[in-house]
């Protein structure tokens, strides 16, 4: 592509910047100053706002440089960068969608080791960054941009800003009233207040049939070298899982309810998770079978069922992923024939958390042989008084 055409475009993407008065959260990462040069990839599912964030870095600098891979048609980056540092003294540069880039780690190396540049850039597949076959691990550092948290929803939505939480903080009842106050805006968050683009007025179930749709049949498609008859199992088992209960998806029944190999369920599976699709969680204990627990990325159900019929596996959709965010050593517990345990097992300073999902009318017979636990139960709908038993919504307040 011709040099003229790729400014048009850098100009284009840093007006477009403009039209965006907020930023998500993870912006004020690239305030603090870095002790070493080192390049930065902000990993995320396709709509969790990406481009928009490296626009609105590009427009703060002069010295700086948009490109989208998908329109570079696979020319040398290297030789690009070369010629906009050397020519016109560009020393930033903001790069797109990097993974539809062929062999663009070896690309990265190049130019981290023979170029004075900085550079940050974006992908939807993790899993090409972490199976990189040149070592980027010194040269780059990985940022993860999630989903909204319903702490940022609220930012977005409301103006509201409030200080994050800690499970602990939720456990203890440290958290004043201002927290409780926007449980009214919990179930529109549910409903696709997840992503930024649910702020643009348009059809969010359309909006989410063609992200994940784009996922799979592209982003996936594309790094996997899958073939057509793989892109067709694969789409089906993840219509299947968001169409099953929570409880009945592992990589036996899947193999089991769809006919295929439990090879390719969990290559399918390991695709799907680091394509933000899918979250696995380990049993607890070293006694169990050790297969994963898998539920889908909220919300995105809601393509294939409406909102009361899988509000519940929802709910748990959404312990999950608060939980993975925050970062916390999350478990589920497997329970014996017979025998009633809660959901999940979560640590934090080493101390010990047992979690039981579900509305308003779950007893606490599931905590019957955890004495030794904090436990809570993590409750939607009205409210209730009970020490063990705390709002569901408060867990988008963590950290």
């Amino acid at each position: 592509m011709e040099l003229s055409k790729l400014f048009e475009l850098n100009d284009i993407a840093k007006k477009d910047a403009s039209f965006y008065n907020k930023k998500r959260f993870i912006y004020k990462f690239f305030k603090t100053p870095q002790k070493e040069r080192i390049f930065t990839c902000l990993i995320g599912p396709r709509g969790v706002g990406k481009t928009i964030l490296l626009r609105q870095l590009a427009a703060e600098r002069s010295d700086s440089f948009y490109l989208s891979m998908d329109t570079v048609n696979n020319e040398s980056l290297f030789d690009l960068i070369k010629i906009l540092n050397e020519r016109y003294k560009i020393n930033y540069f903001f790069i797109d969608e990097i993974h539809f880039l062929r062999k663009y780690d070896a690309e990265l190396k190049k130019i981290f080791d023979f170029l004075k540049v900085n550079v940050v850039f974006t992908s939807s597949v993790s899993l090409s960054l972490y199976e990189s076959s040149y070592d980027l691990s010194r040269r780059v550092k990985i940022i993860k941009i999630y989903p909204f948290s319903f702490r940022e929803f609220l930012y977005f939505k409301k103006d509201v800003f409030l200080s994050a939480l800690s499970l602990k903080d939720i456990f203890e009842d440290r958290y004043s009233e201002e927290y409780l106050k926007y449980e009214y805006f919990f179930e529109e968050y549910l409903k696709g207040g997840v992503f930024p683009f649910y702020f643009e007025n348009k059809d969010i179930i359309e909006s989410l049939k063609n992200v994940c749709d784009k996922i799979i049949k592209k982003d996936i498609a594309f790094f996997a070298n899958l073939k057509m008859e793989e892109i067709y199992e694969m789409e089906k088992m993840f219509n299947f899982m968001a169409l099953s209960q929570v409880e009945d998806l592992n990589y036996s029944s899947l193999s089991k309810n769809l006919g295929i190999t439990k090879y390719k369920v969990i290559r399918y599976v390991d695709l799907l998770e680091k394509s933000f699709l899918v979250n696995k969680i380990l049993p607890y204990g070293t006694n169990v079978l050790k297969e994963p627990k898998i539920l889908i990325t909220p919300p995105y159900r809601l393509i294939y069922k409406n909102y009361l019929e899988c509000v519940g596996a929802l709910r748990e959709d959404f312990v999950v992923e608060s939980l993975k965010i925050a970062e916390y050593d999350l478990f589920y517990l497997k329970s014996k024939r017979g025998e009633k345990t809660p959901d999940f097992f979560v640590t934090e300073n080493n101390e010990r958390f047992v979690i039981e999902v579900g509305g308003k009318g779950k007893g606490r017979s599931q905590f019957k042989n955890f004495s030794n636990y904090k436990k809570i139960m993590f409750y939607h709908g009205d409210w209730v008084k009970d020490e063990n038993k705390k709002p569901m919504f408060l867990l988008g307040y963590l950290k």
